[in-house]
């Protein structure tokens, strides 16, 4: 077998190989649309509907001002707890 028959061998193996692996995407793509189409319309899509959608009440002032500090009092912990992991890392 010459070399210009195994390149040409090896591009028509390249190329079946693409073309299975591409038909198995249409093929996954079909099934996925399918399965939309068909929870749509078993009405299975509870999460999708607007109706379902309830608003959250409104908070109190008091408690947004206390929960707007918390992310700040976590940052700083996580900030505390990276710096003690580095310095334990470096005296090892």
């Amino acid at each position: 077998m010459t070399i210009s028959e195994m390149l040409g061998q090896s591009g028509l193996l390249t190329l079946l190989g693409l073309g299975v692996v591409f038909a198995f995407i249409i093929i996954l793509i079909f099934c996925m649309k399918l399965l939309q189409v068909l929870v749509h319309a078993l009405k299975l899509d509870k999460g999708d509907s607007k109706a379902t959608v309830k608003k959250a009440p409104a908070a109190a002032p008091a408690a947004t001002a206390v929960s707007a500090a918390a992310p700040a009092a976590d940052a700083k912990a996580i900030v505390a707890a990276i710096a003690a992991a580095i310095r334990e890392k470096e005296s090892v």
